[in-house]
C-alpha cells in the first residue's frame, strides 16, 4: 500500500507550526523576563549569587632594622552566636534546632563560666561576669537572632580558640550557630615609638593616613582579589574569580632600643621642672647611610604627658637659630673671608648693626672682648658671627645665600613624607619680599630663614661625613615572603660640601665647643669618646606679634656627631619651650650625652662579646645563627627570654612545641623552662611585654 503523501504533508505542516509557537513562546518569554521581569529576576538572582565580592590583602609589615616588627596586620575576631537553624528541610531544621536548643540550655552555665575566664576585662562600662554572659546570650536567643555579638570587643587569635573549646561552639557553624567575623587590625607591638614616622590607616577604611604608611602605601596596601558567592543547598559557597596580592613587607631604619632610649632620655628632660617643655624633639642619623635610627616627636599633652601627636621633627619649620652659625662660619673659611687666625672684637657685649643692636647671651656681664675664630663657636657669639658676615659679604649677599647652597643649606631634602617642610632661605635679589640690610647679620646666627630640624642634622651629618652630604633614609628594603626583592640605596645631595681643609677647621673648631665651650654637657668629660657639635638658642617668634610679646618662648637644641675622631653618628636634640632659663648646651647637652653614651655602649659590648667569643671559638650568633644554634639541640626547650614574638615561635616551633602567646613586645617569661626535655607536640605559654 502506497504511503498518502498527503497525510505526510499535513503532518510535517503541524510540526512545523508547532515548533514555531514553541519557538515564538519560548523567544517572547525571554523577552518578557528580560524586560518586564527584569528587576523581579535580578532581585531573585542577587539572593543567590553574589558578584564582585572584594577578597581584602593582608598589608605588608613595617620591621625596624634588625627584624622587630613594628606595625603589623594582625587578625581580630568578632564573634557571633546564631540561634535559628535554617534549613529548607523542616524536618531536619526542627530536629537540628531541638538540638542545638538543648545543647544551649544544658550547657548555658559552662559556656558562660569559659567566657568570663576567656575575657576578664570589662565590656562597656560593666563587668564581662558569669552572669553578665548569661544575660546577653539568653537576650539573644529571646530576639531569635541570626547575628548576636556574644562580646562587644574584638577577640585575639588565642582567645578565639580557647571559644572554639567550650561546648555548642566547637560544633560546625550550621550546628552549634557560633561563627566569627574575621577583622585585621593594625598593630604596633611597641605602642607609641615613633609612631608619627611609621604612620598610621584611618579607622573608617584602613586607608593609610600619613608617615611610612601613606609613602609607601603602594608597596604595603598590595592587591585585593575577586570572588563571587552561589547559594547551593541552602549553604553560601565562596569561589574565589581572582587572588588576593598581599602587600609587601618593609625594613625601616629605625632602631628600636635606640628609639626607645631616645624617647625615653628627652621625656625626662621635658619634665623637669626648670624645662616644662611644650615639644621635644630627637633624631639619630648613622653618618655613612643617613640611616634614621631614631626619631621622637613629644608633645605635651592637655593633662601634662607626652605623646607622639606630629612629626614636627620633619614639618616643623623654625628658625634654626645658633646651630646656623656653624654653616656662616664654614661659608667664611670657605670663600677665603676668614681663618682660624682670625679674631674680631666682641666689645662690651652690644654692637650697632643697620639701626639695630646685635648682643651677645652675656651683655649684661660685659660681654666677651676679642675672641679668635674658634672662640666664636665655642662661646656661641652672635657679635662674632655676625660681624665676620656682614664685613665679607654686604655688599653682596646674595653670594652668602648662593654659598650656602652650594654646601647643601637650605635645599629641599625631598623625604618621604606628605606635609615635610622644605627650607625657606629668603633670596636678596627677589622682588617677592623685601632684603633689609640687618638681614644678612640677623641670618648668619639662625634668624630670618626658616628650616625643619632635620635639615640641620642633615647639614651636620655631611661635616661628620667627610663632606659628603646624603638624605636621610628611613626605608632599607622591600621584602616579599621573608626576601628582599627590592633595596633603597642612600642618596648623594651635595657630592663635597666644601674644601678639606674647611671641613678640617671647623671640625676642629666642633670639637673644642664641647671640650671647652658651651657644648661640655653633651660629651663625657672625654674618658669615655669625644663628641663635636654646636648648641643653639633661638627666641620663637609668636606671629604678627613678634619675640617680645609676653612669656618669651624658646627653641634650645645640640647637634652634633661621635665619637669625633671617626664619627659613626649624628644625633640633634631640640626642646621648645617658654622663660628661662633656656639653654641648648645645658638642657639639650645633656640628652645628647646619654644618647651618645648608649650607644656607643652597645657597639663596645658587641665588640667585647665578637672578642671573647672568638678566642673560645663559639661566635656570639647574629640573628639567623642564634636561631640554628638554638636548633641544633633540639630535645632540650630553649630559652627564647628576650626574643621578638616572631623569633620565638620560629624557635620553639621548630623544636616541635605547640606556642601560645599573651601579650606583645618582648618574651619576659616562658611556661617551661630552658634545658627540660621536649615531649612531642607539648604546649608552651610565652608572655611577652
Amino acid at each position: 500500500m502506497k504511503p498518502d503523501k498527503n497525510n505526510s504533508i499535513k503532518r510535517f505542516k503541524v510540526l512545523f507550526g508547532l515548533f514555531c509557537v514553541i519557538g515564538l513562546y519560548i523567544v517572547s518569554t525571554a523577552l518578557y523576563t528580560m524586560t518586564v521581569k527584569r528587576d523581579y529576576w535580578t532581585e531573585v538572582s542577587k539572593k543567590f549569587i553574589r558578584e564582585n565580592i572584594a577578597i581584602p590583602a593582608t598589608r605588608g609589615n613595617i620591621y625596624d632594622c634588625n627584624g622587630n616588627l613594628m606595625a603589623g596586620s594582625i587578625p581580630e575576631y568578632r564573634l557571633y552566636m546564631d540561634f535559628v537553624v535554617i534549613d529548607k528541610d523542616t524536618t531536619a531544621r526542627m530536629k537540628a534546632q531541638a538540638w542545638r536548643d538543648s545543647v544551649f540550655n544544658a550547657t548555658l552555665d559552662t559556656i558562660c563560666e569559659g567566657l568570663a575566664n576567656i575575657f576578664p576585662n570589662k565590656a562597656r562600662g560593666h563587668k564581662a561576669n558569669k552572669e553578665w554572659f548569661r544575660k546577653r546570650l539568653l537576650e539573644g536567643k529571646k530576639r531569635k537572632s541570626h547575628a548576636w555579638r556574644i562580646y562587644p570587643r574584638n577577640a585575639t587569635y588565642i582567645q578565639y580558640k580557647e571559644c572554639k573549646e567550650l561546648p555548642l561552639f566547637k560544633e560546625t557553624s550550621y550546628k552549634g550557630g557560633f561563627y566569627v567575623e574575621t577583622i585585621m587590625q593594625r598593630k604596633h607591638p611597641y605602642g607609641s615609638l615613633a609612631s608619627r614616622t611609621l604612620g598610621s590607616l584611618r579607622t573608617d577604611s584602613n586607608a593609610a593616613k600619613n608617615g611610612l604608611e601613606l609613602s609607601y602605601d603602594s608597596i604595603l596596601r598590595g592587591k585585593d582579589g575577586v570572588s563571587h558567592s552561589m547559594k547551593i543547598r541552602n549553604k553560601r559557597v565562596r569561589i574565589v574569580d581572582v587572588e588576593a596580592e598581599n602587600g609587601h613587607d618593609l625594613v625601616s631604619t629605625i632602631d628600636v632600643d635606640i628609639q626607645d632610649m631616645a624617647e625615653k632620655a628627652l621625656v625626662a628632660k621635658l619634665k623637669e621642672p626648670s624645662v616644662n617643655g611644650e615639644l621635644g624633639m630627637a633624631i639619630v642619623m648613622e653618618v655613612a647611610t643617613g640611616d634614621v635610627k631614631a626619631i621622637v616627636n613629644m608633645h605635651r599633652g592637655k593633662d601634662g604627658n607626652y605623646y607622639e601627636m606630629k612629626n614636627s621633627a620633619v614639618s616643623d619649620l623654625m628658625e634654626p637659630g645658633s646651630t646656623f652659625k656653624t654653616a656662616s662660619m664654614m661659608l667664611a673659611l670657605e670663600e677665603g673671608k676668614a681663618s682660624l687666625n682670625t679674631t674680631v672684637d666682641c666689645s662690651g657685649g652690644v654692637y650697632p648693626m643697620h639701626g639695630r643692636f646685635m648682643k651677645d647671651h652675656n651683655w649684661r656681664k660685659g660681654g666677651y672682648g676679642v675672641l679668635t675664630f674658634s672662640q666664636i663657636l665655642e662661646q656661641s657669639s652672635n657679635i662674632g658671627v655676625s660681624r665676620i658676615i656682614d664685613d665679607a659679604f654686604k655688599t653682596n649677599p646674595q653670594a652668602y645665600v648662593d654659598g650656602l647652597r652650594r654646601m647643601g643649606v637650605g635645599i629641599p631634602l625631598d623625604l618621604p613624607f606628605v606635609g615635610k617642610g622644605e627650607p625657606r632661605v629668603p633670596q636678596p635679589n627677589s622682588k617677592i619680599r623685601y632684603w633689609s640690610k640687618s638681614d644678612l647679620p640677623w641670618m648668619s646666627i639662625g634668624y630670618v630663614s626658616q628650616q625643619p630640624v632635620i635639615s640641620t642634622l642633615t647639614f651636620y651629618n655631611a661635616i661628620a661625613n667627610g663632606g659628603k652630604m646624603v638624605k636621610p633614609r628611613f626605608v632599607k628594603a622591600e621584602m616579599e615572603n621573608g626576601h628582599i626583592v627590592r633595596e633603597f640605596p642612600t642618596e648623594v645631595l651635595v657630592e663635597q660640601i666644601c674644601k678639606p681643609s674647611t671641613l678640617r677647621d671647623i671640625q676642629f673648631c666642633l670639637n673644642n665647643v664641647v671640650k671647652i665651650g658651651l657644648g661640655k654637657k653633651a660629651g663625657n668629660g672625654g674618658k669615655l669618646f669625644q663628641v663635636s657639635g654646636k648648641t643653639g638658642t633661638a627666641q620663637i617668634a609668636s606671629g604678627k606679634r613678634g619675640y617680645h610679646s609676653g612669656v618669651t618662648r624658646y627653641m634650645v637644641s645640640f647637634c652634633g656627631y661621635f665619637p669625633s675622631e671617626a664619627p659613626k653618628y649624628s644625633c640633634i636634640v631640640c626642646i621648645v619651650k617658654s622663660g628661662l632659663p633656656a639653654s641648648g648646651g645645658g638642657q639639650c647637652g645633656p640628652v645628647f650625652s646619654q644618647i651618645s653614651q648608649y650607644i656607643m655602649a652597645q657597639s663596645v659590648e658587641r665588640k667585647t662579646s665578637d672578642i671573647v667569643d672568638t678566642l673560645s671559638h663559639s661566635p656570639i650568633p647574629n640573628k639567623t645563627d642564634r636561631h640554628q644554634v638554638l636548633l641544633n639541640n633540639l630535645q632540650e626547650v630553649p630559652n627564647v627570654v628576650g626574643m621578638g614574638a616572631k623569633d620565638a615561635i620560629y624557635v620553639l616551633k621548630k623544636c616541635g612545641m605547640e606556642v601560645e602567646i599573651q601579650g606583645t613586645g618582648t618574651v619576659k617569661s616562658q611556661s617551661i623552662k630552658p634545658g627540660e626535655a621536649i615531649e612531642k607536640q607539648q604546649k608552651i605559654k610565652i608572655v611577652l611585654e
